[in-house]
């Protein structure tokens, strides 16, 4: 009893009517879990996604692997030149006595030696292999040249099974050099029309440079006989003795060097063999000479190396002022201990094999990488890659062939390929560039991201330029000035636009506004200039009238004598476009030489930058009128919590509406409307539609506001639907969705910073 008695004026100490019921409680207690792990599982799957994007980029930057799969020993012997097939199952080399062997790198079969001359017994003086069309050309101490062309048969079955014996097809070659002499050098290229065939012979102590035009014709029983349509005497215009002789795969230029290090290109055009150019690769070194010379895949750049190992590329462009291609330098790379003793080069990219005696190197023309070393304890004397770019056979002077497995899957990417200047095959200078595809086997991969980061902030640009003022001083007067019955109206509209699909603003504005403000530009110019004239001159006007002519429009309805005029300026503005193109914007028409009132022509005349109809200034209406609704309704919200007690105290100090509003009101919401604009940025910076319709999408790095470009986002729905899975491309347009994510949380971050500031800075107002 005593104890009911203490304990019952605590329990009726709380009116029961303000007792939560046990159900509330615990709904209370779910919901607050609820959202607590919502908001967790909302960070998880955030950190989820940068962590899968990260996944699929870091391959991008990982160097290439080598791995040690088999070793064989094979007979010394003469061995003067080896290749693999396509798959890296079989393994051949030529000996000096003309003889082809093969071998089976899985199981270790020998197949018997093929040959070559019909059986006869010769002495090869010069010999070249193209791996591209597994082709050998060998000529012999007699003057003889013939073309050997491999098939391998295609692997079936398991790894361990037998292979079928690769065919070997032999066709001799028309006679070019003379009979009973050395031949020091040849080379052959087939475009398949025409064959060019070059050769270097030893005549009675003189050295003779010739190369021949062949061709071939084709009917319903198959190819015909070789015939020569044409002869050249090269020797004439080479100083020196040539020791390297090069034919491109087209039979369309001859390249040879000497032993004092002098270049000779020949360029053929149509059935003249004309010299183009001679340069000295290795002028400023100690030792001139050109050692080693060979072609990349391609056949655009030159491999060129001197006696010290000096390594340089050499490509074909085409020179300011020059309206025909010559070799220019283009890539170096770390000096060899010698010069190179092998080289191979991929058949798949810019890749290539190169080494001096136990040293290899597998390295990269285009972005000047070296993508694996490896060192060898006995020189190596021969080296082959396979076309599928996954095998590599290393046979060095004690007769070991070792095979090993190459994983480099992305060769051409790298911190330099994407952000890095890159001089690419053809071009006269490097730059920064984005072209996924080409036309070509020989196309090498250009994956800038630059041009697509300078394109996303280019239209985000544009599109906040345009989106900004209108939004930012919309809210500021429907929030401060307009009356209720207008603010009630007009802020739902503006929502309502929010909703508008950014396809069909991108379809309004490639196929309705680029075509009208095509020719229309000067007009544009003489709008943006009159409207905030008018605008300010208005005002200007109006708080100068008599109190009582102002006191007759009611509070908030200024506008109605405002947009009359404001209508009448853009009116005027459109109207004087057209005269202010014929006063100032005339210029010689490049077709007629007349004179002519054009801004499209004027434009590239006057700045050298293009002029398109899709350009950044349609993608900044378009892409603005989709920023506006965010950005009003988040500041006119944040404009309309301002307290009103400081709205009325600043009024009743004496201060104008126009006063309170902008040192009061704004910077007391300056921090909602900061968000406002880091919201809009945000939507701006990820718009795709837009940017992919209304522009040329084309990814060129340019800040003229009349081109085209491409963004991050524009270029993921682009490329994303075309690119292999796991291939470069697949992975480098997740690099640039990474660049989006890092972008949007960079902004983010900092505008939460600033607004905390502005909130302490402006907490006491």
């Amino acid at each position: 009893m005593s104890e009911s008695i203490l304990t019952s004026p605590q329990q009726s100490s709380v009116p029961r009517r303000y007792e939560a019921s046990r159900s509330i409680l615990l709904w209370d207690r779910f919901m607050n879990r609820f959202i607590t792990v919502g908001g967790l599982a909302i960070i998880a799957a955030v950190l989820g996604i940068f962590v899968f994007i990260l996944w699929q980029v870091l391959p991008l930057f990982r160097p290439a692997r080598v791995i040690s799969m088999r070793e064989f020993s094979l007979p010394v012997g003469g061995a003067v030149l080896m290749g693999l097939d396509e798959h890296g199952r079989t393994a051949f080399w030529l000996d000096a006595e003309g003889t082809l062997h093969f071998t089976d790198l899985e199981t270790g079969q020998r197949f018997p030696g093929r040959s070559l001359w019909g059986g006869r017994q010769v002495r090869l003086t010069a010999w070249r292999y193209h791996p591209g069309r597994q082709e050998i050309l060998c000529a012999t101490a007699e003057g003889e040249v013939e073309r050997v062309a491999l098939r391998f048969p295609a692997p079936t079955g398991t790894s361990t099974a037998t292979v079928a014996e690769p065919q070997v097809e032999t066709q001799m070659l028309p006679e070019l050099a003379s009979k009973g002499y050395p031949v020091r050098a040849v080379d052959y290229g087939d475009s398949g029309t025409d064959k060019l065939l070059a050769v270097v012979q030893e005549v009675d102590g003189r050295q003779e440079v010739r190369a021949a035009l062949l061709t071939q014709t084709r009917g319903l029983l198959g190819a015909g006989r070789i015939r020569v349509a044409a002869t050249y005497d090269l020797s004439g215009q080479i100083t020196g003795r040539v020791d390297r002789l090069l034919v491109d795969r087209d039979a369309a230029s001859v390249v040879a060097a000497t032993e004092s290090g002098t270049v000779y290109y020949f360029r053929r055009e149509g059935q003249q063999l004309e010299l183009r150019q001679v340069f000295r690769p290795f002028a400023d070194r100690p030792h001139p000479g050109v050692a080693f010379m060979e072609y990349l895949l391609g056949d655009v750049t030159l491999v060129l190396a001197n006696p010290e190992g000096v390594l340089r590329l050499y490509s074909l462009y085409r020179p300011e002022g020059r309206s025909d291609r010559v070799f220019g330098p283009i890539h170096s790379f770390p000096s060899l201990p010698g010069a190179p003793g092998f080289f191979a080069a991929s058949q798949r990219n810019k890749a290539f094999l190169v080494g001096h005696r136990g040293e290899v190197r597998l390295c990269y023309a285009t972005t000047e990488t070296i993508r694996w070393t490896g060192q060898w304890p006995e020189p190596i004397r021969l080296c082959a890659i396979n076309s599928k770019y996954d095998r590599i056979a290393l046979w060095d002077e004690t007769g070991r062939l070792r095979l090993l497995r190459l994983d480099d899957p992305h060769p051409e990417a790298g911190w330099r390929a994407f952000f890095g200047r890159i001089w690419y095959e053809g071009a006269d200078r490097p730059r920064y560039e984005w072209q996924s595809t080409g036309g070509s086997d020989a196309f090498e991969p250009k994956l800038s991201m630059v041009p697509l980061i300078v394109g996303t902030l280019k239209g985000t640009f544009y599109a906040m330029l345009f989106a900004v003022p209108v939004a930012l001083l919309g809210a500021l007067y429907v929030s401060q000035f307009a009356p209720p019955g207008f603010r009630g109206v007009a802020k739902p509209v503006m929502e309502v636009m929010a909703s508008l699909p950014s396809v069909v603003l991108g379809f309004l504005g490639a196929l309705w506004l680029a075509p009208r403000i095509e020719t229309r530009v000067p007009s544009l110019l003489m709008i943006f200039l009159l409207v905030p004239l008018t605008a300010l001159l208005m005002g200007a006007v109006w708080s100068r009238l008599p109190i009582r002519w102002r006191a007759q429009v009611p509070a908030g309805w200024e506008f109605l004598a405002l947009a009359p005029v404001l209508l009448g300026a853009v009116w005027a503005g459109w109207g004087l476009g057209p005269v202010v193109e014929r006063w100032v914007f005339v210029v010689a028409d490049p077709v007629t030489g007349e004179r002519v009132a054009d801004f499209r022509l004027w434009w590239p005349w006057f700045t050298g930058a293009d002029f398109q109809q899709r350009n950044s200034v349609v993608v900044g209406f378009m892409m603005g009128f989709a920023v506006i609704p965010i950005i009003f309704t988040l500041a006119e919200d944040a404009l309309s919590n301002v307290p009103a007690t400081l709205r009325s105290a600043s009024l009743a100090l004496g201060a104008s509406r126009w006063q309170t509003a902008l040192y009061v009101v704004v910077p007391t919401a300056a921090a909602g409307i900061f968000s406002a604009l880091m919201v809009g940025l945000g939507r701006a910076v990820g718009e795709t539609m837009i940017v992919v319709m209304a522009t040329g999408n084309t990814p060129i790095l340019s800040f003229n506001p009349f081109s085209g470009m491409r963004t991050l986002s524009a270029n993921l729905a682009v490329e994303l639907p075309e690119a292999p899975h796991h291939s470069t491309l697949y992975r480098a347009l997740f690099l640039g969705a990474l660049l989006l994510f890092v972008f949007t949380f960079l902004i983010n971050t900092a505008a939460e910073v600033l607004r905390q500031r502005l909130r302490e800075r402006f907490k006491n107002l």
